[in-house]
């Protein structure tokens, strides 16, 4: 019985690996989301016109 302490530490290895992998994983896709909807949001921001002022007609003759 003296492979049990090494059977335990192999297997905590394994779930510190594992988790460390999720835990990465998760990070990187909610960055990735936080991008995404910072480009949609600059996409939408460009896409509606800006009101046009009184001196806009003045100021392009």
């Amino acid at each position: 019985m003296t492979h049990v302490p090494f059977l335990i530490a192999a297997y905590a290895v394994f779930v510190l690996v594992l988790g460390s992998d999720a835990l990465g994983s998760w990070l990187r896709m909610r960055r990735a989301r936080q991008q995404a909807l910072r480009r949609q949001q600059r996409l939408q921001a460009r896409a509606t016109p800006t009101p046009t002022s009184a001196l806009g007609p003045e100021l392009s003759r």
